[in-house]
C-alpha cells in the first residue's frame, strides 16, 4: 500500500497523535544524546565551585616544582603550561576524571609562583553512562504521556465537532447550527456552515420555484399542440389539417422559444461569473440594433461619439441589449429609442418605446421569473416572463441596477445601470 494513502485514511486524532509524539520523542532523543556532555559539564561545574573555596591549595614554581614541601603533583609539562596560562585541566582516566585550577601569583620577593588546586571525580564515565541511560528512558516515557495527553486533546477538541456534524446531518430545512459563544474556530466552523446551509435552502427554493413554474409553462403549449393532434387525427379533412398544423408548427416554435429561455436562464443561475472586463456599451448597442430582425419599427440611438465603458462580460451586455430590445419591439407601436447616458461612476442605458407602458403596481414585478402583466400588455404576443428575469440576473450580480419606469412618449422605459470601468 502506498504510505502517503494509507496515512492520509487515519483520523485526524490519529496523525496528530502521532506526529506530536513523534517529534517530543525526537526532541528527548536528541537531549539524549547531548546528555554525557551536559552530565559531565554539570560534574565540572561543581567541582569548579568547590575548588575556588578550596584552602587545600599547592603551592608550585612555573615549572610545577613544588615548592610547599609536598610530593610532586601528578601534572604532565602540557598541563602545566595550561595552568600557567589560566585555563583548567580534565584528564580522565577510566572511570576516573581528575580536575586542577591554577594562578599565577607573585611573592613578596616578586618571585612569580603556581597556586593550584586539583581534585578527583570518582565515577565520572560511570555517572555519565548511567545518566544518559536513564534520560532515554524518561524520554520514552515523556514520549509516551505526550501521546496520551494529545490524544486526549484532540479528542476533546473534536468532540464539538463531531457533535456539529451529526447535527448538519439531521437539520431540517431551515434550520441552523447553534454558533458557540466563543469567539474561536468553531464559531467561525459554524457561521460558515450556517452561511452554506442558507445558501443550500436558497438554491433548492429556487430550484423548486423554477421547476414548477417551468412545468406550468410548459404544459400550455404542450397540452395544445397534443389537442390539435388528435383534433386533425379525428377528422381527416385536408384543408383542416393544413390550419391544424399551422397551429403546431406556432405552437412548436413557441415551445423551442420558451425551452431555449429555460436553459439560458439556468446556465445564468449556476454558472460562474465570468471576468469583468471593459465593454463600450455604445458600440454594444449599436450591433445589438443591427442583429434585430427588420420590421417597421423605427428604432434610433441617442449616446455620446466617444465610447461608454462598463465592468461587465461582453455576453452578458450583449445577452442584456437582445433581450431589452425583444421586449420592447413585442410592445412598440412604432418606435423603439435607446439612450446612453454617463453618470457619475455609472453608465445608465434606457429603452423606450410608445407602446402601452407598464402599470405602476406591476413595475417592480415584471423582473420576477414567469411575471406577464396579461391584463394590460396582452397574452397573445407570446412572452414567457424570462426575458426581463434574464436581464436582472446579469445586471445586478454586476453590482447594477434595473428599473421600469414611463417613457416620456407613454410606454414602458427599461433602465439599466452598469458600474463605469475603471
Amino acid at each position: 500500500m502506498n504510505p502517503r494513502r494509507w496515512w492520509l485514511r487515519r483520523t485526524l486524532r490519529f496523525r496528530i497523535t502521532v506526529v506530536a509524539t513523534g517529534v517530543a520523542l525526537l526532541g528527548l532523543l536528541a537531549l539524549t544524546l547531548l546528555a554525557p556532555s551536559l552530565i559531565g559539564m554539570v560534574q565540572v561545574s561543581a567541582v569548579d565551585n568547590q575548588l575556588e573555596r578550596s584552602s587545600a591549595v599547592r603551592v608550585l614554581d612555573t615549572a610545577g616544582n613544588p615548592l610547599d614541601g609536598l610530593a610532586k603533583p601528578d601534572l604532565t609539562p602540557q598541563d602545566i603550561r595550561q595552568l600557567r596560562s589560566g585555563e583548567k585541566v580534565l584528564r580522565i582516566e577510566g572511570d576516573t576524571a581528575h580536575r586542577w585550577i591554577g594562578r599565577v601569583v607573585f611573592a613578596a620577593d616578586g618571585t612569580p609562583q603556581l597556586h593550584v588546586a586539583g581534585d578527583t571525580l570518582v565515577g565520572y564515565r560511570e555517572a555519565n553512562e548511567l545518566g544518559t541511560k536513564w534520560l532515554a528512558a524518561a524520554a520514552v516515557l515523556v514520549a509516551g504521556l505526550v501521546g496520551i495527553a494529545t490524544w486526549l486533546a484532540v479528542r476533546s477538541s473534536l468532540r464539538p465537532v463531531e457533535r456539529m456534524r451529526v447535527a448538519a446531518g439531521q437539520l431540517p430545512r431551515g434550520q441552523r447550527l447553534p454558533v458557540p459563544a466563543a469567539r474561536d474556530e468553531l464559531q467561525a466552523l459554524a457561521e460558515a456552515l450556517n452561511a452554506l446551509l442558507a445558501r443550500r435552502d436558497e438554491a433548492t427554493e429556487r430550484l423548486r420555484r423554477f421547476t414548477g413554474d417551468a412545468a406550468h409553462e410548459l404544459r400550455s403549449p404542450v397540452t395544445s399542440v397534443r389537442a390539435q393532434a388528435e383534433v386533425a387525427v379525428a377528422h381527416p379533412d385536408p384543408d383542416f389539417s393544413i390550419e391544424v398544423l399551422e397551429s403546431v408548427v406556432e405552437e412548436s416554435e413557441r415551445l423551442s422559444n420558451l425551452v431555449d429561455a429555460l436553459l439560458l436562464l439556468a446556465r445564468a443561475d449556476t454558472g460562474e461569473l465570468p471576468r469583468a472586463e471593459p465593454v463600450d456599451l455604445v458600440l454594444q448597442a449599436q450591433y445589438a440594433v443591427e442583429r434585430r430582425p427588420a420590421d417597421e419599427l423605427l428604432v434610433s440611438i441617442h449616446a455620446p461619439m466617444s465610447a461608454c465603458l462598463i465592468s461587465a462580460a461582453r455576453t452578458e451586455v450583449e445577452l442584456v441589449l437582445d433581450n431589452l430590445l425583444r421586449n420592447a419591439t413585442r410592445y412598440a407601436r412604432s418606435f423603439i429609442r435607446i439612450s446612453v447616458l454617463p453618470a457619475a461612476r455609472e453608465v445608465r442605458l434606457l429603452v423606450d418605446d410608445d407602446g402601452h407602458g407598464i402599470p405602476p403596481e406591476h413595475r417592480e414585478k415584471v423582473f420576477d421569473r414567469f411575471y406577464r402583466v396579461e391584463s394590460d400588455r396582452g397574452r397573445a404576443t407570446g412572452g414567457f416572463g424570462l426575458g426581463l428575469a434574464l436581464v436582472a440576473h446579469l445586471v445586478t450580480r454586476r453590482r447594477g441596477t434595473v428599473r421600469a419606469g414611463e417613457s416620456p412618449e407613454g410606454g414602458a422605459r427599461l433602465e439599466v445601470r452598469w458600474p463605469e470601468y475603471r
